[in-house]
């Protein structure tokens, strides 16, 4: 094992705060916390599989782990997770992942939130949701942070992203988060923003939409703009995007409002699928970017890659929606394990398969599972 790669994970859980009484700690709080990453990377997915994954390896798990009294019980796994505090475990989460990402100007960080469906309560009450950041061209999850019980992803983004070191990327949010707090929390931090609009910005919205109309009619003449198209054929399907960016936002009442504007973004997207009729979609969006078509583009398309390669992958790989557990600080415990998976699973490159016979291959072939933990 390369062990200033591997370990670098490890020791970054060994600054975890342990949450136990002295006389209770007959197993180290690392050896724990290793252990369970271990297991949701092999597709365990209660306390008991977790328990008889780390039995199953155990010796192993003696290479490079204490085990004073062999592998902890179903019932202490339990009880640590309950227990341990989620904030720290992000933090030592966090730490990892700053020295294994290597973000470069222009990136695109991608924030999105994410309920578990699984941790909701009895009563029907969203049990936990999580506002996430993830670098697309890098293929990592940078932090998440829970929203709070009677909040939303509003007050929740501008606190993820300060955890964050975002100097020179491009952040990208959904509409829920286009607020002009966040723009300016971006901007603050060295970073360039594309803010999905919807109507939740009051007249923003229709504004920038009728602002396009008008601009295609007289066909952007003596305007300052920028124009890109791209075409796709897969499987039947034609997918054809055209996007226009224009630096022309100062008749915008309420520019000086929002940090660093510098440019309005409208995107056409045209779909055919073979023996349906073709769907039409236009998108606007407000960015402190240059007029410069594909950088916008790619901006925008690169934010549902946090769909596709990220939400997709723990609900149908991870089955994260499938996740009874409810109480204590189990829930948003085992969702930042799900994250320390994901990461790892898609930084090993050494075999082209997909997430799930990764996963089933860590679990049968040690030497594999060292790859993958040697990011």
């Amino acid at each position: 094992m390369s062990e200033t790669v591997a370990l670098s994970l490890f020791d970054s859980l060994s600054q975890v705060p342990d949450p136990r009484l002295d006389r209770t700690k007959l197993h180290q709080l690392v050896d724990i916390l290793v252990i369970a990453v271990c297991a949701t990377i092999c597709a365990a997915e209660t306390w008991e599989e977790v328990a008889e994954f780390g039995q199953a390896k155990e010796s192993w798990f003696r290479k490079f782990l204490a085990l004073p009294n062999g592998v902890p019980s179903h019932d202490t796994f339990r009880r640590v997770f309950l227990r341990i505090n989620p904030r720290k475990l992000q933090e030592a989460f966090m730490v990892w992942v700053r020295g294994v990402a290597e973000l470069t100007g222009g990136e695109v960080v991608a924030i999105d939130g994410k309920a578990a469906r699984g941790a909701r309560t009895p009563a029907g009450k969203e049990g936990l949701r999580l506002v996430s950041a993830w670098a697309c061209e890098q293929r990592l999850v940078l932090g998440q942070l829970k929203t709070g019980e009677k909040s939303n992803e509003i007050t929740a983004i501008p606190a993820l992203l300060e955890l964050l070191e975002l100097k020179g990327c491009i952040v990208t949010v959904d509409a829920m988060g286009c607020r002009r707090e966040v723009a300016a929390q971006i901007i603050s931090q060295g970073a360039d923003y594309v803010l999905s609009l919807k109507g939740n910005q009051g007249l923003l919205h229709e504004e920038v939409a009728e602002y396009f109309a008008w601009a295609e009619r007289i066909d952007f003449k003596d305007l300052e703009y920028d124009y890109c198209a791209t075409l796709e054929k897969d499987h039947g399907r034609i997918e054809g995007r055209r996007c226009w960016v224009t630096e022309d936002t100062d008749w915008f009442t309420e520019k000086a409002e929002w940090a660093g504007l510098r440019s309005f973004i409208m995107v056409e997207a045209e779909r055919e699928v073979l023996g349906q009729a073709a769907s039409v979609e236009r998108r606007y969006f407000i960015s402190s970017l240059p007029a410069d078509a594909t950088q916008a583009l790619r901006a925008v398309r690169s934010h549902w890659q946090v769909e596709n390669a990220l939400d997709w992958v723990l609900d149908v790989a991870f089955r994260e929606d499938g996740c009874r557990t409810r109480t204590g600080h189990a829930p948003e415990n085992l969702a930042t394990l799900r994250h320390m998976a994901v990461n790892l699973l898609k930084q090993e490159r050494s075999c082209k398969l997909g997430i799930k016979s990764k996963r089933l291959k860590a679990g049968w072939d040690e030497s594999y599972m060292l790859k993958v933990l040697n990011i």
